[in-house]
């Protein structure tokens, strides 16, 4: 559980800095940056799709961080969570790169053609009023005045800082501490630790620099006191869970796989609804190991996303669902076109 406590922080840490780095963007740009994209529909699908198929979960988390701000429609959560595969992405080109490579392709093709489809469906109607939050909001005050060049105040601000300014800056240094020290995730430095590390950095000078207003009200009053609290028990509820289920009552994935290639298949995809990085491993070293074939591989690749959609929980659990079942339908389909090719 002590694993389960460190993957929680990892996750709601990330999310909670990219939420802060967000708000002050969307006020030091008043909002243009965030209307730009709104607008670009097909922009937006390529710039989930490229956040999703880099690989790892942070760039699934920063999706998921902007959706909940209404600044990316739904079709263009579902391009990221096709495109990715979680930290099985750097697993999968270890062992099979030139496969990976063509399964990381086809997941953001496909991810940005599902998408599209997905708002030209109705990505509105199955979105609305899912959201705990209303969106990214400017103030008439801050309209004139950018918090990144109001740095004249600085001393005075931290002579009589805010218990909100206070409780921010330090949980921001015992997690940009923790990303250091390696006690959270993951252990090793790599480009995934160093950009914890980076992004925490800037959340950090971020709360010790802008001024009273827009801390208490954008990065106190709307993400701390809003979204923190439930991101992390949502987080934390769900992995528990998935751990009780897979590593204490030993569910046998791998041994549900031995039978028919079109049993294997659904097993693969219903694997893959698992919000958990993980469970994916099990296909992965099958693939290596010449034990299934490539559709299999590839169908789980696109219903799986590691832990990109743990988030989501916390915002809707309703988009949740929509995404993982869009993900699952999507998997399923082009994995049974692939293996009655023979593949």
């Amino acid at each position: 559980m002590i694993e389960v406590l460190r993957q929680t922080i990892m996750v709601t840490g990330f999310v909670f800095v990219m939420m802060l780095v967000i708000e002050y963007v969307n006020v030091l740009t008043s909002g243009a940056w965030g209307h730009r994209l709104a607008r670009n529909r097909w922009g937006q699908y390529l710039f989930a799709a490229s956040l999703g198929v880099v690989p790892g979960c942070l760039g699934a988390f920063a999706v998921v961080a902007m959706y909940s701000h209404r600044l990316l429609s739904l079709g263009a959560v579902v391009a990221a969570m096709i495109a990715t595969s979680g930290d099985e992405q750097f697993v999968m080109l270890a062992l099979v790169p030139r496969q990976a490579l063509l399964i990381f392709a086809v997941c953001f093709a496909l991810g940005i053609a599902v998408g599209a489809l997905v708002d030209a469906l109705g990505g509105k109607r199955f979105a609305a009023g899912t959201l705990c939050c209303d969106g990214l909001e400017i103030h008439e005050n801050e309209r004139a005045r950018r918090p990144l060049f109001d740095l004249g105040g600085i001393r005075a601000r931290w002579r009589d800082c805010s218990a909100a300014r206070g409780i921010l800056a330090t949980v921001l240094v015992l997690f940009l501490a923790g990303v250091i020290a390696g006690q959270v995730e993951p252990a090793e430095w790599n480009w995934v630790r160093v950009t914890l590390a980076t992004a925490s950095a800037v959340a950090l000078f971020i709360v010790a620099t802008v001024p009273d207003h827009f801390l208490e009200e954008h990065l106190w009053r709307h993400v701390a006191k809003r979204h923190l609290p439930s991101i992390f028990f949502w987080t934390l509820g769900a992995l528990a869970a998935i751990h009780l289920l897979i590593e204490r009552a030993g569910l046998d994935i791998a041994g549900s796989t031995q039978g028919a290639r079109w049993i294997i298949l659904a097993v693969a995809c219903l694997v893959g609804l698992i919000p958990q990085s993980g469970p994916h491993l099990v296909f992965v070293t099958l693939y290596a190991r010449g034990e299934i074939p490539f559709s299999v591989l590839l169908a789980s690749s696109i219903v799986q996303d590691g832990h990109g959609m743990l988030p989501m929980l916390a915002q809707s659990r309703r988009a949740f669902f929509i995404v993982k079942g869009i993900a699952f339908a999507a998997g399923i389909a082009v994995g049974a076109a692939a293996l009655a090719m023979g593949r």
